[in-house]
């Protein structure tokens, strides 16, 4: 059980969750809610994010990407600990039980009144499994191509910020595409910092990354785009949406994520970018929770609590 769960990579299920976060308080903001459609929603998703690190591990393992060049922490089938049979059978489970899932929030949110949605999200759902696979199993697998970053700006930042809302207001939000990008920008920041470090070994074992493409004084340009343009998504899907003052608690998060950039900046071994990775996507996932609560007004209604039970004490 205790290599599985390190196979399952449990620092990278926040940051999966970060885009439904924010998608699921945007339409509570506008009093549209449901909670299977939030439960069922997160269960995809983490089976999705759980299912691409079986994945990644399998399809690097069998290709002799992970070795001992490799600078992060070993995987279960570099290691041994997992065989590459049980962990092939652990994927088409995972898959089987996510499919489930995906189907049965599909019918939650679409029942019998929307069928052209429903064939459109399922097809999004059957996509999501076999990109969550390919992304490293396969002679064609496109993480080595270099298409790794697209995929999850696609479904880490959009299909999963705007395609929950739409779940629930059965229209797109133009307002919304601000911090759905946001988050896909992060997302891919943490991507990048992975292909960062392992730059050297990806480059000797064929896996042709932005990062190896590119070489990595730009892709420390490229992670600064990344993470600073997603700062200011926010901020101006802030202005849009009228925030008050107490709604910007979410620039809270800016902090570490300022912090992530000097070090970045100044690293000068890939070895210490390991650590940044957490890092990351913990200041990833503080961002949308803040600017999840922020969509309903708790920061304000805590605060007029917090005041009135003083004057009350008075």
């Amino acid at each position: 059980m205790k290599h599985w769960i390190e196979a399952a990579r449990l620092r990278t299920l926040p940051l999966s969750v970060s885009g439904i976060l924010i998608g699921c308080f945007y339409a509570m903001s506008q009093s549209i809610f449901n909670w299977k459609i939030v439960i069922l929603a997160l269960s995809t998703t983490l089976g999705l994010q759980i299912l691409s690190n079986f994945a990644n591990d399998y399809g690097d393992g069998v290709k002799g990407t992970d070795n001992e060049d490799r600078i992060g922490p070993k995987r279960a089938i570099q290691s041994g600990v997992i065989s590459p049979a049980e962990m092939k059978r652990a994927m088409i489970l995972t898959s089987v039980l996510t499919m489930i899932s995906a189907i049965a929030l599909i019918y939650f949110s679409f029942k019998e009144q929307y069928l052209i949605y429903s064939v459109f999200f399922l097809f999004l759902g059957f996509l999501a499994v076999a990109s969550a696979i390919r992304y490293t199993v396969g002679n064609s697998a496109y993480g080595y191509r270099g298409y790794g970053d697209l995929f999850v700006l696609i479904f880490f930042g959009y299909v999963s910020t705007l395609g929950i809302y739409f779940m629930f207001a059965k229209e797109f939000s133009a307002h919304l595409f601000l911090p759905a990008t946001a988050v896909g920008f992060l997302s891919v920041g943490v991507l990048n910092l992975n292909n960062m470090r392992d730059e050297a070994s990806d480059k000797k074992a064929g896996k042709n990354t932005i990062v190896v493409k590119i070489g990595g004084e730009n892709a420390k340009k490229y992670h600064f785009f990344l993470i600073i343009s997603a700062m200011v998504l926010v901020i101006v899907f802030s202005i849009l949406e009228d925030f008050r003052p107490d709604q910007y608690i979410y620039l809270i998060a800016y902090f570490p994520l300022i912090k992530h950039l000097i070090r970045v900046y100044k690293n000068k071994e890939p070895r210490a970018l390991d650590p940044e990775l957490k890092k990351l996507a913990i200041s990833t996932f503080l961002l949308s929770v803040l600017l999840s609560l922020s969509l309903i007004s708790f920061i304000q209604d805590c605060i007029v609590q917090f005041f009135t039970a003083i004057s009350n004490n008075l």
